[in-house]
């Protein structure tokens, strides 16, 4: 009997045991459940001082940053119908209080209509009023009769300092109101651009800029624009490090323009020049540097001022006119700098030019002038 009893109970024992084995992942899981609980969370204290300077930037100047879409026409070989299909996208800014937009040309460029979204996610229809595709700037402009965000903030990039902070915003691969950070990495850039050739004086940066980000505002740690994104260097298509901005000293000098004309006006002084003509003639008098004012524009302040063009004699040879050393004091080395300087004037300035006439120094005094002289 006591025998039956001790096998009895080891038999409930082993019976115990593996209904222990049987159900211990629940009772594991049911004690987990039970003990498990979030963890405490670890206060963070305030914001680095760098920090709440960025995110007030970004919540300043984004509401007026806008996103565009712009859309082309196809005909149909077949059924010669017209179809209107999305072109591509782009980011802009509001400029005024006119509800202009300021953006790249290469955005807006060979499209057949352009709309424009705001922060506030309204969507408007967008008309182009101007463009300089030399400068790669457009303005666009949204009808109605609403309450545009206010305009970004202005400041100077004649005064910009390699090395200072600067934050990109814009809309890259459609993700809407991204913000970038980096500093100048350096000034007086210059680019090619397919549509208008060589881009001059732009600021280079390493803030993030990609397909997408043209047209957006680059903004300083003061929070005013100083340029306006508008190219990549890259061998991927993406961003590697290299972007570049135009600078807000000459978006502030050409928009007025393209809302008061549609068009941009360069600052003349009426002569044509050729480096790869001028350069050879240069290098047979012996000068480094210069432009060679190969004919002078009837009408022209060049005219007025007495500056004598490249001419050929009778016996077929080539008498070298003036060679314009500088403009006030700046420098021409060739004629990019010729434009350059020019740029930084307006129309009707008086300036005064260095030339090297017949191997003597001489100065002239002129009035610039606006609309290109026909040369013949």
């Amino acid at each position: 009997m006591h025998g039956f009893q001790l096998s009895r109970a080891l038999f409930w024992a082993v019976i115990a045991f593996l209904a222990v084995l049987a159900f211990r992942p629940w009772l594991e899981v049911w004690l987990i459940e039970r003990q498990a609980e979030p963890r405490p969370v670890l206060a963070r204290g305030e914001l680095a001082a760098d920090e709440r300077s960025t995110i007030e930037i970004f919540e300043s100047v984004s509401p007026s940053v806008v996103y565009i879409t712009t859309t082309e026409q196809l005909v149909n070989p077949w059924t010669r119908n017209l179809t209107e299909v999305r072109r591509g996208t782009g980011s802009g800014f509001v400029w005024d209080n006119q509800r202009h937009i300021v953006t790249n040309w290469h955005v807006v460029a060979d499209a057949s209509a352009a709309w424009v979204r705001l922060a506030d996610q309204r969507s408007y229809r967008a008309e182009l009023v101007g463009k300089s595709p030399e400068h790669d700037l457009a303005v666009l402009r949204i009808g109605g009769a609403w309450q545009p965000p206010k305009p970004v903030p202005l400041g100077r990039s004649a005064d910009l300092q390699v090395g200072q902070k600067v934050f990109a915003i814009g809309n890259p691969f459609g993700f809407d109101y991204s913000l970038t950070t980096g500093v100048v990495s350096a000034l007086d850039r210059t680019i090619y651009n397919e549509r208008s050739g060589e881009v001059r004086g732009l600021i280079q940066t390493d803030a993030a800029i990609n397909p997408g980000n043209s047209g957006g505002p680059l903004i300083d740690s003061a929070g005013r624009l100083i340029g306006i994104n508008t190219a990549i260097f890259s061998t991927s298509g993406t961003f590697s490090g290299i972007g570049f901005a135009v600078p807000v000293d000459i978006i502030n000098r050409v928009v007025p323009q393209l809302i008061a004309r549609g068009r941009y006006v360069r600052p003349r002084i009426g002569i044509s020049g050729d480096d790869a003509i001028g350069g050879p003639i240069l290098k047979q008098l012996g000068v480094d540097e210069g432009v060679l004012v190969l004919g002078v524009g009837p009408g022209s302040p060049a005219e007025a001022a007495g500056l004598v063009g490249t001419r050929v004699n009778a016996a077929g040879e080539v008498i070298p006119g003036d060679v314009i050393l500088s403009v006030d004091d700046h420098r021409v080395a060739d004629m990019g700098d010729l434009i350059d300087v020019l740029e930084r004037y307006q129309i009707g300035d008086q300036v005064r030019l260095t030339l090297l006439r017949n191997g003597r120094r001489a100065e002239v005094q002129l009035s610039l002038g606006g609309e290109a002289v026909r040369l013949d």
